[in-house]
């Protein structure tokens, strides 16, 4: 990891915060004035520069904030933190807006200091395994007309400004076409800074969009820029805005009409040099029509309108997915690619995708670790998309003891597998789901065979299959794998144990 640079002409400020960092393993490089700060950048280039920038307002030969414009001309994407004493406050919130990531207000609690350094950090490392991805892999993938439609659109949009609304049902990919309408905007140099609006609590999301003064509620102890300010001079996504509540719905309203908006508990004008993408799955205009959308904010959004086809729209380009996403997951996962055959592939093209691109991503990290051959094959896809344990359960009948298989009638044998198969076929078609006819199936052919362990072995088997799944799906993520079944950290660490998945 890159240092994290500290600006201070205190020499106990910077010994206390290379010490508290030093502990948390953060590697540091400092300096006492911003002269020093641009000649570093100037003799080492931008990719011997820092992680992110700590730097004091008031410094001999040179002030902060004069720094942070210009260490934004040259990495716009870099975190600077402005440490600020109180005396200098409003001078530095009126100044930084357009780059500063926080400010630190002098003296400091030395612990939030260092939370608030680990969470640039990270802010910056998100920010650059996205950049990383971004430059590996094309940015879109489709033969199919209805995608080329859609980069014909982006193609035509590349020297606008306008608002987009982007629809499509979920994991359609919106946030890539957002991300590609920036890219190729006259804003590509400036930020990008999307949030979904479904994933905010209502009481959240107001100072979430538009930053917060110190004291405007009980908890902000320090004024907070909210994703507006972020996104100065580039683009704001907006996604699923049919989920924002009606109140705050009239706040983004103005922003859209006059370009200015307001902190919460804030009573100076901000002015919003941001281009606005929104993204839905929902009908708006159902919305609009049911009270639950404002109609004149939907027309503010619906100047141009990119509808995203669903990946059952667009079979042709299953198999060209499938084959990048596994090349993506092996080398994620530092293994060899997954080869997929003709048949596979023609399974999951016929397959109807309700989670759409972002399913067949997901499957295909469930493939890079759970196929148990590098060649796959339709018995090994999951069983979503191959119900293989219906189609190919061998049929195995049980007589009683006095009677062999052969003599047995027909009615003494019980219910074998293949008088399953044609209910399981139906309750599929039917709608119901295929891997809980499976289990039905499996179960029948164990209570049959006079096994007396059958729950014992199903529940093994389920629990298995389930943390695997869950932990491809987070590329081996204990934490996150137990968060997303809803499970605790120290249960699928013992479960892992038990089941002798290690």
């Amino acid at each position: 990891m890159k240092p994290i640079w500290i600006v201070d002409d205190d020499q106990s400020i910077r010994f206390v915060l290379e010490k508290a960092l030093l502990r948390e393993e953060l590697p540091t490089r400092s300096f006492t004035n911003p002269r020093e700060v641009l000649q570093a950048l100037d003799a080492g280039g931008d990719d011997d520069g820092p992680q992110i920038l700590v730097s004091d307002i008031r410094m001999p030969g040179g002030s902060g904030l004069d720094l942070l414009t210009k260490v934004k001309e040259r990495l716009p994407g870099l975190p600077v933190i402005i440490m600020t004493a109180f005396s200098d406050l409003d001078s530095a919130v009126s100044a930084f807006q357009g780059g500063a990531f926080e400010y630190l207000p002098k003296p400091f609690d030395l612990p939030k200091a260092i939370e608030l350094i680990r969470r640039a950090v990270e802010e910056s490392q998100r920010e650059e395994v996205a950049e990383e991805r971004m430059a590996a892999a094309p940015e879109m993938l489709g033969q199919a007309p209805a995608m080329q439609d859609v980069f014909r659109a982006i193609g035509r949009l590349s020297q606008s400004n306008v608002t987009v609304m982007i629809t499509g049902e979920s994991g359609s990919g919106k946030e890539l076409v957002a991300r590609a309408l920036h890219k190729h905007s006259p804003r590509a140099n400036g930020p990008f800074v999307a949030i979904n609006t479904a994933a905010i609590p209502k009481d959240l999301l107001e100072s979430e969009l538009f930053g917060h003064e110190r004291g405007a509620f009980t908890g902000a102890q320090t004024m907070r820029r909210g994703r507006f300010e972020q996104a100065e001079g580039g683009t704001l996504f907006l996604d699923e805005i049919g989920d924002m509540p009606f109140d705050l719905q009239t706040r983004l309203l103005r922003v859209l009409s006059d370009g200015h908006f307001y902190r919460v508990g804030g009573h100076s004008a901000v002015k919003a040099n941001v281009r606005v993408i929104a993204a839905t799955h929902q009908d708006l205009e159902q919305r609009v029509k049911e009270g639950a959308f404002r109609e004149d904010l939907f027309h503010r959004l619906n100047v141009i309108r990119l509808r995203l086809p669903a990946l059952r729209e667009r079979r042709e380009d299953v198999p060209m997915l499938a084959r990048h996403f596994l090349q993506q997951s092996a080398k994620q996962l530092g293994v060899e690619p997954k080869r997929i055959s003709d048949a596979a592939l023609a399974r999951l093209s016929n397959f109807a995708f309700p989670g759409n691109v972002r399913q067949l991503e997901n499957i295909c990290h469930w493939l890079t670790v759970m196929a148990p051959a590098q060649l796959v094959e339709p018995k090994d896809l999951p069983p979503e998309v191959a119900p293989h344990a219906i189609e190919a359960a061998p049929v195995r009948h049980v007589a009683p003891a006095a009677e062999s298989p052969e003599t047995a009638p027909a009615e003494a044998q019980g219910p074998s597998v293949a008088a399953i198969v044609p209910a399981a076929t139906a309750a599929q078609k039917n709608g119901h789901s295929s891997w809980e006819s499976g289990l039905e199936a499996e179960a029948l052919e164990l209570l049959a065979s006079g096994r007396h362990d059958v729950w014992e072995e199903l529940t093994k088997r389920f629990e298995s299959k389930l943390i695997l799944t869950a932990l491809a799906n987070t590329r081996g993520r204990r934490i996150e794998a137990a968060q997303k079944l809803g499970i605790g950290r120290n249960t699928i660490t013992r479960k892992i144990q038990e089941l002798g998945l290690e």
